[in-house]
């Protein structure tokens, strides 16, 4: 649970650090006589169970009975999956399956299901690693409702993608391409596509480079910000409290790390003037030319009037996405709130662009001033970075910044939301929209919610649309005139208080539409976390660690909430059953 080696480098009996396992052992039968009487130098010489096999055996007897209880608590259920892939430490193709259900509660559940190593990552050998993972638990790729994965051709692609391949199998498991993902590659095209805003990440990657790249130079950028801080606090111009001014850096921003682009432009926001200080000391005691060459240029960049506003233009625009970001990557988020959050942060960018330019510029001029740079007339005409430093004659520095980079920017962010999250207008999620209990069912319809029904065939035939229907149209009645039900804000919700209020006794077809909607995932988000930990225990100090080894880990680790609550006894009596042993655990 703890994410740590079982075993050691040196076991032997003569070794002082034999590893977690036997170390733990040894402990706890040095402070309880009952174990010691049994285990290690008093067990019997060939029945001592501290072999590296029986260590696996262990491992994989608890990671059984997670993978089984995690099953037994979906049951013969429908359920959808999240599927991404990802390298380990050894250089190995791992793909990493979570499974998406509503359990017995009506609550959202997803939850690791197995690591499974794959030769290439074609499409075909992904199904084949799918459907082996299924087999060993009892699943059938005809349950599938959902699929969710990036946006990789192999994944997504229209003929021979993984998934093309499952709806040939089963035309019901719809695909819905990660929201997370779709984001932040619209970030990624608005930093690469826009000449001044690329040219500004340019800037920010080598002045992660300059600062980042040598230990003196990060330190003396945290000297230099506890110097202001502490003149900041002196003066009574900075606060001080729990988790107030803690310690900063530089981070590099990266295409695939969600949120790295908006958390490296906050610190630059905060760090500037210490940022400038320790440029300006490199520029004056660089080892060589070409550092002190390369430190006066980024000086030069970052005190024009231009790179800050593109700053504090990044920073509005990156904040109102990185909260919708935050957001998607929640376990039980739904697909009708996340197509309204989506449209909530285009209808915010609008409203940026609409409203927000003289605060923005407000906010700009009073940075530079800060910073001590003389401050730049708008109705000036605006000089055209070149060898020349010609003058436009049909340009002011007012067109240039509010026209060229302010509304240029959002217009392209709020085009690539819209080009990127089509699915929003897809019949299948607006049918679904019409299940949102908001406003007392305003979005509440019929013959929206029968098309819906249509979509899913082996659930509804012919009969169980009529009635479907009745049930619809007592539904809506029933639910708006019982006070428990006023006031659910998301479809969770609604299915949750249809549980335990006992209506999705009641209206079992109408429970089943709202069961099918929270089946379609949002996010890969949990799979990402899963890669996480799998970094963490296949290390580069545990690089040999193999495949089934790693997965065991993995589940005990990952869904620790469900390994925490089986009882040893059901672990033991599976570790028995694995093989025949001369004695019990």
């Amino acid at each position: 649970m703890q994410r740590l080696p079982f075993r050691g480098n040196d076991e032997s009996e003569n070794s002082t650090n034999q590893g977690n396992f036997l170390e733990l052992l040894k402990f706890i039968a040095s402070n309880n006589e009952d174990i010691r009487n049994v285990v290690l130098g008093n067990a019997l010489e060939n029945l001592k169970l501290t072999s590296p096999d029986i260590q696996r055996d262990i491992i994989n007897a608890a990671a059984f009975e997670t993978t089984k209880a995690i099953i037994l608590d979906m049951g013969d259920d429908l359920f959808s999956i999240l599927v991404d892939e990802c390298r380990d430490v050894s250089v190995k193709e791992q793909m990493g399956v979570v499974i998406r259900y509503v359990d017995s509660f009506g609550c959202v559940i997803e939850r690791f299901l197995g690591l499974v190593h794959v030769r290439d990552t074609s499409a075909t050998s992904l199904l084949k690693g799918i459907k082996s993972l299924f087999s060993n638990y009892g699943l059938s790729i005809a349950s599938l409702r959902s699929q969710g994965y990036d946006g990789a051709s192999n994944m997504q692609g229209e003929f021979h993608g993984l998934k093309s391949l499952i709806l040939k199998e089963n035309s019901c498991a719809y695909y819905i391409h990660c929201f997370a993902h779709q984001l932040q590659l619209t970030l990624v095209a608005v930093a690469k596509k826009h000449l001044n805003v690329c040219s500004f990440f340019n800037t920010i990657t080598c002045l992660c480079n300059v600062i980042g790249g040598s230990c003196k130079r990060r330190d003396m950028l945290r000297e230099k910000q506890i110097e202001k801080v502490i003149a900041g606090i002196s003066q009574g111009v900075i606060e001080t409290g729990q988790g107030l001014n803690q310690e900063m850096t530089l981070k590099r921003p990266g295409d695939t790390r969600w949120g790295s682009h908006f958390g490296t432009l906050i610190n630059l926001l905060h760090l500037f003037s210490s940022v400038i200080r320790v440029i300006e000391f490199v520029g004056e005691n660089g080892n060589d030319d070409s550092q002190r060459a390369e430190a006066i240029d980024l000086i030069d960049i970052m005190l024009r009037f231009e790179f800050l506003f593109v700053l504090h233009l990044m920073i509005k625009i990156l904040g109102i996405t990185n909260g919708l970001s935050q957001v998607l990557q929640k376990k039980d988020q739904n697909i009708v709130n996340a197509m309204h959050l989506v449209k909530v942060s285009k209808c915010h960018l609008q409203q940026v662009r609409d409203d927000g330019w003289e605060s923005l510029l407000k906010q700009v001029v009073d940075f530079y001033g800060e910073n001590n740079v003389s401050e730049i007339d708008m109705q000036d005409m605006f000089i055209v970075r070149g060898r020349s430093r010609r003058r436009s004659e049909n340009m002011t520095n007012l067109h240039y910044y509010r026209v060229e980079l302010f509304y240029s920017v959002i217009d392209m962010q709020l085009q690539k939301l819209n080009n990127r999250f089509d699915e929003v207008n897809t019949s299948l999620l607006l049918c679904m929209a019409c299940l949102d209990p908001k406003d007392s069912f305003s979005a509440f319809d019929m013959d929206k919610l029968i098309e819906l029904a249509k979509f899913y065939p082996s659930e509804f035939p012919p009969i169980a649309l009529i009635e479907l229907e009745y049930q619809l149209g007592n539904f809506i009645i029933d639910v708006r005139m019982d006070k428990n039900f006023f006031e659910l804000s998301r479809i969770g919700d609604l299915a949750k208080r249809m549980v335990a209020t006992r209506k999705h006794h009641v209206f079992p077809f109408v429970y089943l539409l709202v069961k099918l909607s929270l089946l379609l995932s949002v996010a890969t988000a949990i799979v990402e976390r899963a890669f996480s930990v799998m970094k963490i225990i296949k290390s580069s100090l545990r690089n040999k660690i193999g495949d089934d080894l790693l997965n065991d880990c993995l589940v005990c680790s990952i869904e620790r909430d469900v390994f925490a609550n089986i009882d040893n006894d059901v672990v033991m009596k599976r570790f028995q059953s694995m093989k025949s042993r001369r004695g019990s655990l």
